[in-house]
């Protein structure tokens, strides 16, 4: 059993927990994902490695409430255990190949949203780690949305966004950057993590503006081995599997509408058997998912 040493919400349906799992935590690196299992019955859900601690052997992980299995992640408490961890899983981050050196003379800027925002702490971390500052862009939809940011604040240079305006800059993501390049900062790397659609347009943006963009793929997972061929995408020409061949690919390569279609058939599912278990027989149809 993976005993959860600590959980914190840090907005609303976002929790944060830190979980025993010694072994994951000694092989993991900035780019990976586990899977969880709740109990014997339920389903494996993958989850992004938001930090680790290999002398305490614990990870960190983050997670957002948008489903029957997710919601019930969020409604455990510390001291409750998982029963599984499986991981690392996925290849980390190409950054964690290259010389640390070489890294120093390239100019790098992240692109973070939602939940996304998780994945990228680690890698801000690992180049701060390796005298590398990095620019990073975390976008929500209003302030109280906004996860990690003081933790980021000690490990690069942080610009927050919201869509509303209510705390740092007003806008998208995609305006902060075209802001930024306009001001001066040239980027010889992008790396997006976030929603679909917000890769989708970052990655339209940064080939307009000719910078190369590596996205990390958020798709439907269940063994995480490729076995499944649930997490299948189109990369160019070719068919990748996220779990394997991923997450990172490039982004200009990404055949997105595939990928957010192929989510749109998990996410209504998902989202009836939420339904099921908040409202029960209450629940009367005509909610755009049940129709």
């Amino acid at each position: 059993m993976f005993k959860i040493l600590e959980r914190n919400e840090l907005a609303a349906h976002i929790y944060q927990m830190v979980v025993e799992a010694p072994r994951v935590a000694a092989g993991c690196l900035p780019g990976q994902f586990l899977i969880v299992r709740v109990d014997e019955e339920g389903e494996r859900i993958p989850l992004t490695i938001c930090d680790y601690d290999r002398e305490k052997g614990t990870v960190e992980i983050v997670v957002q409430s948008i489903g029957a299995e997710t919601n019930q992640i969020a409604k455990m408490q510390a001291g409750d255990s998982f029963a599984d961890v499986v991981g690392p899983l996925g290849n980390p981050s190409d950054l964690t190949k290259e010389d640390p050196e070489e890294l120093k003379n390239k100019k790098i800027v992240f692109i973070a949203g939602g939940v996304g925002t998780a994945p990228v702490y680690p890698q801000a971390k690992w180049l701060k780690e390796h005298g590398v500052t990095a620019d990073v862009i975390i976008g929500a939809k209003n302030k109280d949305l906004v996860i990690l940011e003081e933790r980021f604040k000690t490990v690069c240079n942080l610009y927050v966004t919201t869509d509303d305006g209510s705390y740092g800059r007003s806008g998208m993501v995609t305006k902060c950057l075209e802001d930024l390049v306009a001001e001066g900062h040239q980027y010889d790397l992008c790396i997006a993590i976030g929603p679909m659609i917000m890769m989708k347009f970052v990655c339209k943006l940064t080939k307009e503006l000719n910078i190369p963009t590596i996205v990390s793929m958020n798709t439907i997972m269940v063994d995480g081995t490729g076995m499944c061929g649930a997490c299948r995408l189109t990369v160019g020409d070719q068919v990748k599997f996220a779990c394997v061949d991923g997450p990172e690919f490039d982004g200009h390569l990404v055949d997105f509408d595939q990928a957010m279609n192929r989510m749109k058939l998990y996410k209504n599912e998902e989202t009836r058997l939420k339904l099921a278990e908040e409202e029960g027989e209450t629940h009367k149809g005509h909610c755009g998912v049940c129709d």
